[in-house]
């Protein structure tokens, strides 16, 4: 079952880049339905807690109406059109069955602000073009997860028997330790674009521990191959310089 699904992954990437390749607007991000679940739990756990709900509820409805709806990370919005009732959320002070143009503005100039969300085109009839940013490429969460891997930093015991290469709640720790940052290059990656590298090759006798996996972008990853760390460090730098 875990090979079928490492090939429907990887058929699903093919996917994903023949649709930028032929894509008119190459900014356009796809988001596959099979990365919608790890996504939802990661805005749950790293973004909900560090905003006001307004600025939530919005959040949700932008995502929901771009992410889940289209499979892509931009979407057009008015600030009225986010007020209208029954479209986000209710008025807390309950006067209204929407949210008042003040809320709606104070909560979108927020989430600009924490950069979680991005305009990236000019305004129209029909709003103002945004993209929605993952808590993986939102400065704030990657923060905030490194203080979660601190605060639950695994024991590792000294036979180093716990597995953070081949289990994938594992590798996420590695991931979120490093705030999916490569660590040749410093390219900001995502959870579906990262990579784990070991410090120490399995060939020349590395293991699968938390202290020998780094985060790696695939292209320094495969360039590495058995060289020494800083020989790969060096490489990385030489090509964000580029």
């Amino acid at each position: 079952m875990k090979e079928k699904l490492e090939k429907l992954k990887d058929i699903v990437n093919e996917i994903e880049e023949e649709f930028e390749a032929n894509s008119s607007d190459s900014s356009v991000k796809l988001i596959t339905p099979f990365e919608i679940p790890e996504i939802v739990s990661s805005i749950i756990d790293f973004l909900q807690p560090l905003i006001h709900p307004y600025q939530a509820a919005i959040y949700w409805y932008m995502f929901n109406n771009s992410i889940l709806k289209n499979g892509t990370d931009k979407i057009r919005i008015s600030t009225r059109g986010l007020g209208k009732p029954k479209t986000v959320v209710k008025s807390s002070s309950g006067q209204s069955e929407g949210l008042s143009y003040a809320s709606v503005q104070e909560a979108l100039k927020g989430l600009e602000e924490k950069e979680i969300i991005k305009q990236v085109g000019d305004t129209n009839r029909e709003g103002t073009l945004y993209k929605i940013n993952i808590p993986e490429e939102i400065e704030i969460c990657r923060v905030f997860m490194n203080e979660k891997v601190e605060e639950e930093k695994p024991e590792i015991d000294e036979k180093k028997e716990v597995d953070f290469y081949n289990v994938k709640e594992n590798r996420l720790k590695i991931f979120e330790r490093d705030k999916y940052i490569c660590h040749y290059c410093k390219k900001q990656l995502t959870r579906f674009s990262a990579t784990l590298d070991h410090i120490l090759p399995v060939s020349k006798g590395g293991d699968n521990s938390f202290d020998n996996l780094i985060t790696a972008c695939l292209q320094c990853n495969s360039q590495r191959t058995n060289n020494e760390v800083m020989d790969a460090i060096i490489r990385g730098k030489e090509k964000s310089e580029t």
